[in-house]
């Protein structure tokens, strides 16, 4: 027998071929000399916290050994967070694992991987740990945003706007963020043909938003897609319907109608249409030129009822205007005055009125710097 000492650090694990046959904790102990080499002391270091051992299994199984050991067995949907003086130390899957109960104070939290959603207080913390990352992922939704999580392919939860941490399992859980936001389809370039056989090209613009992720995201294979084919067939039915002249005339009317008749499609897989506007109408060079002249030859015939409805208000107030001088010789007289005022203004001329005979009172008018004036008797 040979004497040896045991560190309080260490823990002394005595093989005899191959078996264990003591645990000898800190102190002084006596051990069997080695003969033939049958006989072997190893020195566990318990400031590694872990305790690692080839034969891990067959150890364990020595109820020496265990009492000295904090064991670990897990199963396949379960993982394990180890915290060694309040700090993160270890962070395991399914298998068992040992680790040693001094001199370090141990704590142990147990996941099971069924429960989708990664909650700890110490999330932030857990994230940081490398082993953890593999083990986990953290996805953060922003406040316009949807998270719809699907396990096998089939939907399982939809969650709102923070950050969110998964347990990743081989790729059985799968993630997808949704935009709520509004969105616009801009239906362009549609050639189509009116009720009266007319050539045209619209321009739609399209207001939607998701308002149920689910239904857009496992109904249809792409949503604005969707709403784009369905825009175009609205429009198409909306535009052959009526003739050109209408369809200028109430193009407000018509989103109207290419609206309803979107929302109960787009209702269908989760969308709904917010605003509908007709952008654009293009006609032909040749459709152009033929509006034009139509346009042309509106006004035209609008300016010439207006010059005869002028023309007619004109003469008919020169009538009434006749008929009054008729029946009143004085006012008659009175216009004759301002006719000739007007006419002599800024002249120098001598004009001798009378009332038919020079001898029976008659009166001068002159106008202008200078102008005379005389009377007969």
């Amino acid at each position: 027998m040979i004497r040896t000492h045991i560190s309080r650090h260490e823990i002394g694990l005595v093989f005899r071929r191959g078996d264990l046959s003591r645990v000898l904790p800190p102190g002084r102990h006596f051990v069997p000399e080695r003969v033939l080499s049958s006989t072997e002391l190893v020195r566990c270091n318990t400031l590694d916290t872990r305790f690692v051992h080839r034969h891990l299994d067959l150890l364990l199984q020595d109820e020496r050994l265990r009492a000295f050991l904090l064991v670990i067995d897990l199963g396949e949907d379960e993982r394990a967070l180890v915290w060694r003086d309040g700090r993160l130390f270890d962070f395991v899957g399914a298998g068992r694992f040992a680790y040693w109960q001094k001199p370090h104070a141990l704590k142990v939290e147990t996941f099971r991987l069924d429960e989708l959603e990664f909650r700890h207080p110490q999330r932030d913390a857990v994230l940081a740990f490398a082993p953890a990352r593999a083990q986990l992922a953290a996805v953060d939704v922003e406040p316009h945003e949807r998270l719809l999580v699907r396990r096998g392919g089939e939907p399982v939860a939809e969650f709102g706007p923070g950050r969110h941490v998964f347990w990743q399992r081989a790729g059985l859980v799968r993630w997808q963020a949704v935009d709520l936001r509004e969105q616009i389809a801009d239906v362009s370039g549609q050639e189509m043909l009116t009720a009266d056989k007319v050539t045209l090209r619209v321009n739609l613009l399209v207001g939607w938003r998701i308002v149920d992720p689910v239904a857009a995201t496992t109904r249809v294979g792409d949503a604005r897609d969707s709403v784009y084919r369905q825009a175009q067939l609205a429009l198409r039915a909306a535009i052959g319907g009526r003739e050109l002249d209408r369809l200028l005339a109430d193009k407000d009317v018509v989103a109207n109608e290419i609206r309803a008749a979107l929302l109960p499609a787009g209702a269908a897989f989760g969308v709904e249409v917010t605003q509908v506007g007709i952008r654009d109408l293009v006609l032909p060079g040749e459709m152009k030129a033929i509006l034009n002249q139509v346009i042309e030859a509106q006004k035209r015939a609008e300016a010439n009822l207006i010059r005869r409805r002028e023309e007619t208000a004109a003469a008919r107030s020169q009538a009434n205007t006749a008929r009054v001088l008729a029946e009143h010789p004085v006012l008659m007289r009175l216009k004759e005055l301002e006719a000739i005022e007007a006419i002599v203004k800024g002249t120098k001329a001598t004009f001798v009125l009378g009332g038919g005979q020079l001898g029976l009172g008659t009166a001068a008018l002159a106008a202008g710097d200078g102008a005379e004036s005389g009377g007969a008797g």
